[in-house]
């Protein structure tokens, strides 16, 4: 299986709103590894540049990068997921809408899952807030939002 078809996050105040679909990990089939860091199922779109997200919202795009090791093993490995990491420099509200948190995305005949996503607020103060699939709070100045996107199953034993 895929990451599912929901990594969603929003973001905004009075004066921004932002909504963004984040890519995650595609599931391995017969044949083939599946692919890291894909819109899987929902969407076909692409996220905004982050030097244009920097300039247009008053945020700071601290990391996006590919989750190692979150696609499941197998014959044929499952694609990984990605890291988000946003902070948000005026006080604002987040929603994400999310799949595969609680459950990891399975493998088929013989593969292992991959490694469901995590959600989290890290306050400025040291301290993180989990989150769950489907949340939203309010953050602070200074707080980051953490989204880590599930990995594909993979398939096949190895």
């Amino acid at each position: 299986a895929a990451q599912g078809t929901m990594n969603n996050l929003t973001f905004g105040n009075e004066k921004y709103q932002y909504y963004e679909t984040i890519a995650g990990g595609y599931g391995a089939g017969n044949g083939f590894d599946g692919v890291s860091a894909r819109q899987v199922h929902m969407t076909n779109s692409r996220l905004t540049d982050p030097e244009v997200l920097e300039w247009r919202y008053p945020v700071v795009v601290e990391e996006f990068s590919i989750r190692k090791n979150s696609g499941g093993k197998g014959k044929w490995r499952g694609g990984n997921g990605t890291i988000r990491k946003i902070k948000v420099l005026e006080d604002m509200e987040i929603s994400v809408l999310s799949s595969h948190r609680e459950v990891p995305p399975p493998g088929l005949n013989g593969g292992s899952a991959g490694k469901a996503g995590e959600n989290s607020i890290d306050r400025r103060n040291g301290t993180s807030l989990k989150l769950k699939g489907c949340d939203n709070v309010k953050i602070k100045s200074g707080d980051t939002i953490h989204i880590e996107t599930p990995g594909g199953g993979g398939f096949g034993k190895e």
